[in-house]
């Protein structure tokens, strides 16, 4: 068992308790940790740490169906990846779950390994979105440790202005756009101005400054 494994979860949610539980051996025996659920209800219901994860979903269950909890997570704003169980081979829906975004449609028989394949495919995926949310997490922070001033600044620095250039437009002299660069530097952790151009492209400055510091100092 990897420490990958360990710090992911996978949810099973189907109303078949033989077919759960037997699916959730089989995910547990591969080294995950897992749990299951009688429906989605049951899901929604239960508190869930953010960690990497993945769903294993029937399509028809009494009351909400699978395609009713993925949209419903949707709209919520959830992103765990879903794996869609089927004991119908139903072409039409198979294809809306995969264009809503599930990594896989399996059909009741499958083989083990697709099950477990698809499972690391998605709780692979799952990984690579919250380290992207850290990061720009982290990445908002630094910015909103500038000042406006700094902000504003930053805004003309990542659109090619020179330091002189960015003196006149805020009426000041160009040791203190030099000043505020420096700084600008610093705080965002950005090791060169190719690295702070990326920055702002994630961070859409250009938007955020024009809300931030409101009319331009003259």
């Amino acid at each position: 068992m990897t420490a990958r494994e360990t710090d992911s979860e996978v949810f099973v949610v189907d109303d078949d308790l033989s077919f759960r539980r037997s699916t959730e051996r089989l995910i547990r025996l591969a080294g995950f940790r897992v749990r299951g659920f009688a429906s989605a209800g049951e899901f929604l219901a239960a508190g869930r740490a953010r960690r990497p994860s993945c769903l294993v979903l029937d399509v028809r269950m009494p009351g909400l169906s699978g395609l009713d909890l993925q949209r419903k997570l949707a709209r919520g704003g959830n992103a765990t990846p879903i794996i869609f169980i089927t004991g119908y081979g139903d072409i039409p829906t198979s294809v809306k779950a995969m264009k809503a975004g599930a990594v896989e449609f399996l059909t009741k028989p499958f083989r083990k390994q697709d099950l477990l394949k698809a499972i690391k495919q998605a709780l692979a995926r799952d990984r690579a979105a919250l380290a992207e949310q850290t990061r720009l997490a982290d990445l908002h922070g630094r910015y909103e440790s500038l000042t406006p001033r700094e902000r504003e600044v930053m805004q003309y620095v990542v659109s090619g202005m020179l330091n002189k250039q960015i003196a006149g437009k805020l009426n000041t002299v160009e040791k203190t756009i030099k000043f505020h660069r420096a700084h600008i530097m610093q705080k965002m952790g950005a090791e060169s101005f190719a690295g702070l151009v990326r920055m702002a492209g994630d961070l859409r400055v250009s938007d955020r400054v024009s809300s931030d510091t409101g009319p331009k100092s003259r």
